[in-house]
């Protein structure tokens, strides 16, 4: 085989494995925010109020999202010093064990209080694994891909939340066919203990992959970071900034068009619960046709112009999205969340590569990972919780959640006009170097 050949092979290896992977992981993390909207709230909080129970049920969905950024920390330390590979197989094996054994979790009427507490305790582990895979995913795309390509690589990783909701919803609208007391019983276990299979077709991928090229040469030239967590917040605390503000507008949208959308329509407009989550997999569908499209679109036109328009699509679409919720049609609301999810697939097709190219190779892992779930512990996490808070506040208003999803537009849209990627910067170097007197 030649070695053009031998090199495509491996490229197309390590996106399979960078695709499979993330998928595995936001199927897994994914299941239990469609779950917390239909059974957690009722088998793991009974002794509240239906709203109550629901905004418990959510804030167990988004109190994991703040140890995602330990997640990052951990692992992306072993991707930035030991190697990408190791750091993605321990997240992976980490997830699969805690998702199987959210599936075989007593419910509160026999363990008592102790049901919600193992069931956010395996949550926070859940959390801390998905911190790190992330990066690691993204860079093993990015870092085997051709310069020109790299936008597209970066995107594939990104079709693995997409994948992942696909999984998670179609199963569990399968599932819903169920009588409700055998679903309630035994059907939601189902697709947590069966995730095994999955993760086992992961780890067997991923074990075959070598590293990035990008880290091996760091390592061979002896630049591998001893402490990467101190090396990035020292020369790059203002990068981790920015992308934890532009990551809003990328996280906020997805759990207000899915989570909050499915217990939105369901427990607040009373929709049955079929048909919305269907709307929801037909939305994600879309997903994975935008999301490559716009990753090869910003190999030509650049990152920053693609995420500028998603952005503004999303500020542009808040109030029509809610409204279109609000008239209780399944028809409309199919329609509403095809173009949510639409435009929120422009923005998270560059996202893995444009935050990426901000960081040097030897501390790239933890400068993505910090910022990105940072981001998402922040806004997206409390993105349901805020809502649904907002909406009852507002006495069923859901005005409110449209402008707060607005105002996280404004905020990542100034974030990503500040960014500055290493060729700009790089840049910027030479002009000072031979015209100081313009820096003066």
């Amino acid at each position: 085989m030649s070695a053009n050949k031998q090199t495509k092979k491996v490229r197309t290896k390590a996106l399979i494995g960078s695709l499979i992977g993330s998928s595995i992981e936001y199927y897994d993390y994914l299941l239990y925010g469609t779950v917390a909207a239909l059974v957690f709230n009722k088998l793991f909080f009974p002794n509240f109020t239906p709203t109550v129970g629901l905004l418990i049920a959510l804030a167990s969905f988004g109190i994991p999202y703040f140890f995602r950024p330990l997640g990052g920390v951990i692992f992306s330390h072993i991707g930035d010093k030991v190697g990408r590979k190791k750091s993605l197989v321990y997240t992976l094996g980490i997830m699969g064990i805690s998702t199987a054994l959210i599936g075989f979790l007593p419910v509160y009427d026999t363990i008592g209080v102790w049901a919600p507490i193992l069931l956010v305790l395996l949550r926070l582990i859940q959390g801390i694994a998905v911190g790190g895979e992330w990066g690691g995913a993204v860079l093993l795309a990015v870092e085997y891909s051709e310069e020109k390509k790299r936008g597209f690589a970066g995107s594939v990783p990104m079709m693995g939340a997409a994948v992942g909701m696909i999984l998670a919803t179609a199963t569990m609208a399968l599932l819903r066919l169920l009588p409700d007391a055998q679903f309630l019983t035994w059907g939601w276990r189902v697709p947590f203990v069966g995730s095994l299979l999955l993760v086992f077709l992961g780890l067997w991928i991923r074990n075959g992959l070598e590293e990035t090229p990008d880290f091996q040469k760091a390592k061979d030239e002896g630049t591998v970071s001893k402490l990467p967590i101190a090396d990035t917040f020292k020369y790059h605390w203002k990068e981790i900034i920015l992308t934890t503000g532009a990551k809003a507008i990328e996280t906020a949208p997805f759990y207000m068009f899915a989570t909050f959308g499915v217990s939105y329509a369901t427990n607040t407009l009373k929709m049955p619960e079929g048909p919305v989550l269907n709307a929801v997999t037909i939305g994600t569908l879309i997903s994975l046709v935008m999301i490559p499209l716009m990753g090869t679109l910003s190999d030509r036109v650049g990152r920053k112009k693609v995420f500028y328009g998603g952005t503004l699509g999303v500020i542009l679409f808040s109030i029509p999205y809610f409204f279109l919720l609000s008239k209780k049609s399944i028809l409309l609301l199919t329609i509403a969340v095809m173009i949510g999810y639409g435009i929120w697939s422009v923005i998270t097709a560059v996202l893995g590569t444009m935050f990426s190219e901000m960081f040097r190779a030897e501390v790239r892992y933890t400068g993505i990972s910090v910022g990105y779930q940072l981001g998402a512990a922040i806004f997206g996490g409390t993105a349901p919780l805020i809502a649904t808070s907002l909406v009852a506040a507002f006495h069923g208003s859901w005005l409110p959640a449209a402008i707060y999803l607005m105002l996280l537009g404004v905020m990542s849209l100034i974030c990503v006009r500040l960014m500055k990627n290493l060729n700009e910067k790089e840049q910027e170097n030479m002009k000072k170097e031979f015209n100081p007197a313009l820096y003066e």
